[in-house]
């Protein structure tokens, strides 16, 4: 959402030249919201947080309309009751340090050199994570979509999409013949949980893909991007639930709904993906996936497995051009989080006894043909949610007791 990385480097350089010029008015308060006050170091704070972000209003009453604003959720969040888990913090701070392609430890160090107190990044990060909660608990069961909505709102956009954006936790657990039936118990017990650490330690402990260390956690993704297949089954959960176990080409794959959002930014979809498999003999043994990390660490573009393939029966690679909706299932999983030249070590074929490199070579953009019925039901859910989120607040505005100094 945010260019945040060069804008840190931009902030640091701003933040090294401020001098403490009014350090003996910091902590003056500069307006008051019911019995809770804010002071002129949060409004400061506020303002560079705010050019961290690019925000186009970083500005002194931007900053001081925002803080305000917090104040009234975070009221209305305790009167609530919700809390936050430690998991639910660590996560959310993660996850948004991520935007960056930073850690939250890396995040904070650079907000630090930038004069942006910790504080600041975890008040507004988790404010704004317990306010999203808060809505889905209190007006998500009266929102109902209807066929009639979703036609009528197909018809409004005339072709045109909204991005929808998800996070989502993924695992995917080798299944060869001998070892179906454990595998099927154990995916039984993983979609039942709605727990996100909970999924995470099943990713951890049983999951093949690249994403295992990070607890099957994957960023924020477009719902064009993942395969047609994960689109409806995605949209029916709710934050923590997860699908019932895909079947795969000896595997099982399960998905956890983190979080969804609309977005503004335009939609990119695509009309036809390139990849390459190259298949080697030995499955998921060690040996094999040596062989695999080696080559990886070999190639950049699919062009370069034609000379490891040199010599071997055709059969052994595989490079395809295909239509998105014709990719298979596991293949399209694996691709979706892939940029051109990354690879995948995570799929097997032959009853397990060869390991799938696959390989992503490119994609052609597409200009569209028009979003799913499930999309525009999503984008219709998060345009009512958020229209109560802005009822709410007008009516806290309303009933708070707030003064600017």
């Amino acid at each position: 959402m945010f260019k945040l990385k060069s804008a840190l480097a931009a902030a640091a350089f701003v933040g090294a030249l401020a001098g403490p010029a009014v350090a003996q008015n910091m902590f003056a308060p500069v307006a008051t919201v019911n019995n809770s006050v804010v002071t002129e170091f949060e409004v400061g704070q506020r303002i560079r947080f705010l050019q961290v972000l690019n925000a186009g209003d970083a500005n002194r009453k931007a900053a001081i309309e925002s803080l305000i604003n917090e104040r009234l959720r975070a009221e209305a969040i305790r009167d609530a009751g919700l809390v936050l888990t430690d998991a639910n913090i660590n996560d959310a701070l993660e996850e948004f340090a991520g935007r960056a392609n930073l850690s939250r430890a890396e995040f904070t160090t650079a907000l630090g050199r930038a004069g942006i107190e910790p504080e600041t990044y975890r008040d507004f990060v988790l404010n704004g994570v317990s306010w999203r909660e808060l809505i889905r608990a209190r007006f998500g069961p009266r929102v109902n979509i209807t066929d009639t909505d979703v036609d009528r709102e197909m018809s409004r956009q005339a072709g045109a999409s909204s991005n929808i954006r998800v996070l989502v936790s993924e695992i995917i657990i080798p299944a060869p013949p001998p070892q179906a039936a454990r595998v099927a118990a154990i995916a039984e017990e993983i979609s039942e949980t709605t727990s996100i650490d909970r999924f995470s330690q099943y990713a951890r402990q049983y999951s093949a893909t690249a994403s295992k260390g990070a607890g099957g956690r994957l960023p924020w993704q477009s719902l064009t991007d993942l395969p047609p297949a994960l689109t409806p089954l995605l949209l029916a959960l709710a934050p923590g639930e997860v699908t019932r176990p895909l079947n795969i080409p000896n595997a099982v794959a399960l998905f956890q709904l983190r979080d969804i959002e609309e977005t503004a930014k335009p939609t990119k979809t695509y009309s036809e993906i390139e990849y390459a498999a190259y298949y080697m003999a030995g499955g998921r043994s060690p040996e094999t996936l040596q062989q695999a990390a080696n080559l990886k660490a070999q190639v950049d573009v699919c062009d370069d497995l034609y000379t490891y393939a040199k010599g071997q029966p055709a059969s052994v690679l595989d490079r395809e051009t295909v239509a998105p909706s014709a990719l298979p299932t596991d293949f399209a999983i694996e691709l979706a989080k892939m940029d051109a030249g990354e690879v995948s070590t995570a799929l097997t074929r032959s009853d397990g006894q060869a390991l799938v490199f696959l390989m992503l070579c490119g994609r052609t953009v597409d200009a569209g043909e028009g979003v799913t019925r499930e999309q525009v039901a999503a984008s219709i859910r998060q345009r009512l949610l958020s229209g109560y989120a802005d009822r709410l607040l007008d009516e806290l505005r309303s009933e708070a007791r707030i003064s600017l100094k």
